[in-house]
């Protein structure tokens, strides 16, 4: 497994605009599109990494806990697809049937938004409040795959609540690890 750390992009950075196809059901959405009444969580994951496959559990649970209370929430893959087939729009389509995904599955196939937001690993989670602007980015917990310490989704949840219920973020974040995003060679 590669260890990658997120870049943590600056905090209040404006949420970009974008127009992506959702997998789940060949629709196109923008962030407008996506935006909740409270905020947003846009995150960046892929079919194949393990901190990924470790985490989804508690991205599930907190897709469905948050949705409800005006949380946007999308996911995101920006993966070479030409280069790891398995990260490709059929793939996600499968994967996000396979584990239930209640939210759009998008594929950033020019690696714009990633870019934009300086995404670097999977899992990457962005958090956008009303405003859209980021008040956090970094980890959904200290769990990792095989390191013992159970899921909770604590960081995450915090920022999240805090979102909904007009509450203090802190802006000391912890950066998320995972796989490495596969950028494009040029």
């Amino acid at each position: 497994m590669a260890n990658t750390l997120s870049s943590m992009t600056d905090l209040g950075t404006v949420a970009p605009d974008f127009y992506l196809r959702d997998m789940n059901s060949n629709d196109h959405y923008t962030f407008r599109d996506l935006k909740g009444r409270k905020g947003t969580l846009l995150m960046f994951i892929c079919n194949h990494c393990p901190f990924v496959h470790h985490a989804l559990p508690e991205i599930l649970m907190i897709a469905n806990d948050y949705r409800v209370q005006g949380l946007g929430i999308a996911a995101i893959s920006s993966n070479d697809a030409s280069r790891y087939p398995q990260d490709g729009p059929e793939m996600m389509r499968e994967f996000a049937f396979k584990h239930s995904f209640d939210f759009p599955y998008l594929y950033d196939e020019s690696q714009d938004v990633a870019r934009t937001l300086k995404a670097e690993c999977t899992p990457d989670f962005f958090l956008f409040d009303s405003d859209d602007k980021l008040v956090y980015r970094g980890q959904l917990d200290d769990s990792r795959p095989a390191n013992g310490i159970p899921l909770s989704g604590s960081d995450l949840r915090n920022a999240i609540d805090g979102v909904i219920y007009n509450r203090n973020i802190n802006p000391d974040q912890k950066p998320s690890m995972g796989c490495g995003i596969k950028w494009r060679i040029a």
